[in-house]
């Protein structure tokens, strides 16, 4: 019996198996479409208008709940503290008046030159305060059908009780308060930032 010849190795290597030209798949997915997220995100929070999500198809609705369940389920036993959010906007600090710089935790003066001179509540100098923008409370522009910060929020940030009556425990810090609605004061540090695009001297 005369055997066959084995044929070349070669002949039966397979052709490689072509990998994808799009790179690998992330192993943090959410936190890489945050970082890159213009709208709704900071470092800290993500905030999504729930007016906005009740209006979603149905099945987004039925699988956003179904997330948001096992999140609340995996994380109950945290101290969650009661968040507020304020709807705010970016403005240069030039552009405000004076209740608003109250709000961010600055004041203007004038020197003895007539000059304008910004500072924080610390008594330093603001330099530059026209390429410097700050973050002040706005009106909501997002339409709801429930009652938001738009309503029941004054100027200085702090919601007010469906009755109008101002919440206790809430320090008040010596803002002139605006007519009808009562006095409030900034909840938090001032928060400002350079712009990026400032010309150079």
């Amino acid at each position: 019996m005369v055997s066959e010849p084995i044929p070349p190795r070669s002949s039966y290597a397979s052709d490689p198996i072509p990998r994808p030209a799009r790179p690998p798949a992330s192993s943090t997915p959410l936190r890489d479409y945050l970082s890159g997220a213009r709208i709704g995100v900071d470092e800290g929070y993500a905030v999504l208008p729930r007016s906005l999500a009740e209006s979603m198809p149905l099945p987004w609705q039925q699988q956003m709940a179904n997330l948001l369940t096992q999140f609340h389920q995996m994380h109950e036993h945290l101290s969650w503290p009661t968040y507020r959010v304020v709807p705010s906007r970016y403005e240069r600090l030039v552009d405000l008046d004076e209740e608003q710089l109250a709000e961010v935790g600055c004041i203007v003066e004038i020197d003895a030159e007539g000059e304008l001179v910004y500072r924080e509540r610390s008594g330093r100098r603001i330099e530059e305060p026209e390429q410097t923008t700050v973050l002040v409370s706005c009106l909501d522009p997002i339409p709801s059908e429930h009652a938001n910060a738009t309503e029941r929020t004054p100027p200085r940030g702090i919601p007010m009780p469906e009755h109008g009556v101002p919440d206790q425990g809430i320090p008040e810090q010596g803002i002139p308060p605006q007519e009808g609605q009562p006095s409030s004061g900034a909840t938090h540090g001032p928060l400002w930032q350079a712009r990026e695009d400032r010309q150079q001297p």
